[in-house]
């Protein structure tokens, strides 16, 4: 309570009103696999776009033990109506010593790539800069430096002992000062760094511009290469230009590997990565399921992350390529969840790196199908909302499925769980399943069980408030407002059955809910019961013979 110690009017704050529930976003997604080039190990950056991914990540080209499925799924992603993407980069033991080098002529330094594997195979140039350099590097630098004064008429100075004099050098000498550097990475991304400096004094110092750890996190995500001292002694201007030759010069770096296929180890800890990170939603690793030797240990990974405590988390997983009826039915059978979906065939595209005239490309390629589905959870839930079930829903990107179920075969795969990938004439490719991989009845439906993440994550960030208030009747009566008012609006947005919300939901906390025990112990207990919407899997028509007197 206040203190009142002198008369005066007193005017204070308070709210007559319940606290509110925001509903919590249910399409943030997390991608786990490997990628040509980009960081790993720790908390991953949100993406948006497939260009964000291609910044960081590389673009689509293959791996060097085979298709670049996890890049070509983001691109899947996107394409289907997802918005939000964490990628975990899995590096492999062998790329991981696979950082590409350049030595700089004999000096011990080198250029070497911030990232491992083949994307750090690329060039670096340096040459002589066309843009002026900066009012500061022209006052620090040294004598005998030489730069550019001009943007429209490049004309090079040199710093002598009386000043700066116009000079048109065939090589220039001493401490270059206003220098170009030119980067392009095996993934094939370019880059530029105008006004750079050999000398540490330099304002845009070369060790600084291309550090092996930069300060910003935008320039640690994206700079590919760094340039790397050895010995304590920063190397200074001469020293580097002696190394350098004559420019322009060009550092091919090497060394950069993919190694092998990734195992289920590496997968595991970079799904470790994404813990962390509260918002994500829907987790899955593509194309993990064509590695022969980690396929089976990276599905019950992610179903193993999807189920901890708290993570309100579904997980996308994919069958074997090519995989037989039977085969995938055993494929299924190996696993229970409720927290997971299998989908079923692989998804034919056509491949975004064919070229005309070039038949090394193929023009087609098969995709694990939890890609698309990930986008495709996404786009539903904007769209229609994560009580919708996320069947019936085109497939944009397919040419094709890698198999074509018809209708009796989904009859055996369907009551195991498996959600299929059909096309049907004059509607194209859809996805016509929407089961979780749970032998539990209860939770059948893959919408029920994001429904409930759903619900329980939105209790669970809304309620936060109430821990460590005095647990009364107040507290009480807030609560039942507070939970009420939620699950009244999912009613009139339709995800609760019911003509009226008496019968969609229930909440009760009061004595009923609390013994004695509970209240010595501080425990708040509040019990809620909704009627969520279950999807009409079986649409049924009655139709009988009727004659044509019979009366109504």
């Amino acid at each position: 309570m206040p203190e009142y110690l002198a008369p005066a009017v007193y005017v204070e704050e308070t709210s007559f009103r319940a606290k509110s529930i925001e509903g919590v976003s249910t399409s943030t997604t997390g991608f786990v696999g490997p990628t040509l080039t980009g960081p790993s190990g720790g908390t991953p950056e949100l993406l948006t776009s497939f260009a964000d991914f291609e910044r960081v990540y590389g673009g689509l080209d293959p791996l060097s033990y085979g298709t670049n499925y996890l890049a070509h799924s983001v691109r899947a992603y996107f394409n289907e109506g997802g918005s939000r993407l964490y990628v975990s980069r899995v590096v492999t033991t062998a790329a991981n010593a696979g950082f590409a080098a350049a030595a700089i002529g004999s000096s011990g330094h080198s250029f070497v790539s911030r990232f491992p594997g083949r994307g750090g195979n690329g060039t670096i140039t340096l040459s002589a800069s066309q843009r002026p350099a900066s009012p500061l590097a022209l006052d620090r630098a040294p004598a005998g430096s030489v730069f550019v004064t001009d943007d429209t008429t490049p004309v090079t100075h040199v710093k002598g002992a009386s000043g700066w004099a116009p000079t048109l050098p065939t090589t220039p000498a001493g401490n270059l000062v206003s220098l170009s550097i030119r980067t392009r990475d095996g993934a094939g991304r370019e880059a530029t760094y105008e006004d750079v400096g050999l000398d540490p004094l330099h304002p845009r110092w070369i060790g600084n511009v291309l550090s092996e750890t930069p300060t910003r996190q935008s320039e640690a995500l994206q700079r590919q290469f760094a340039i790397h001292f050895t010995g304590t002694t920063l190397p200074g201007g001469g020293d580097l230009k002696s190394a350098l030759g004559s420019l322009p010069a060009t550092f091919t770096l090497a060394g950069g590997l993919d190694g092998d296929a990734p195992t289920t180890g590496q997968y595991e800890a970079a799904l470790e990565a994404l813990t962390g990170i509260e918002d994500i939603s829907i987790i899955a690793a593509p194309g993990s399921s064509s590695y022969s030797g980690a396929a089976a240990g990276v599905r019950n990974a992610l179903i193993i992350a999807a189920e901890k405590r708290r993570a309100y988390r579904v997980a996308v997983l994919d069958t074997p390529p090519g995989q037989s009826l039977g085969q995938a039915r055993d494929w299924r059978g190996q696993i229970d969840s409720k927290y997971a979906a299998l989908y079923y065939p692989w998804v034919v595209v056509a491949n975004p790196l064919a070229r005309a005239g070039d038949d090394s490309i193929p023009k087609e390629i098969s995709l694990p199908p939890s890609g698309f589905l990930s986008g495709i959870y996404a786009r539903n839930d904007v769209q229609r909302g994560v009580f919708k079930a996320p069947a019936n829903e085109v497939v944009n990107s397919a040419l094709r499925f890698e198999a074509d179920i018809h209708f009796a075969q989904q009859e055996v795969l369907n009551p195991l769980g498996i959600n299929c990938l059909r096309f049907f004439p004059g509607r194209g490719y859809r996805v016509w399943g929407a089961r979780t991989a749970s032998s539990d009845p209860e939770w059948k439906y893959l919408n029920i069980r994001r429904y409930f993440n759903f619900l329980e994550r939105s209790i669970d960030v809304g309620t936060q408030w109430a821990v460590f208030e005095p647990n009364g009747e107040r507290l009480w009566a807030n609560i039942r407002e507070t939970l009420g008012s939620f699950l009244e609006t999912q009613w009139r947005s339709g995800a609760l059955l019911g003509s009226d919300p008496k019968q969609a939901f229930f909440v009760r906390c009061d004595r009923s809910t609390m013994t004695q025990d509970d209240l010595d112990n501080g425990r708040l207990i509040c019990l809620v019961g909704v009627a969520a919407v279950k999807p009409a899997e079986f649409v049924i028509f009655r139709i009988g013979q009727k004659t044509a007197d019979a009366r109504s």
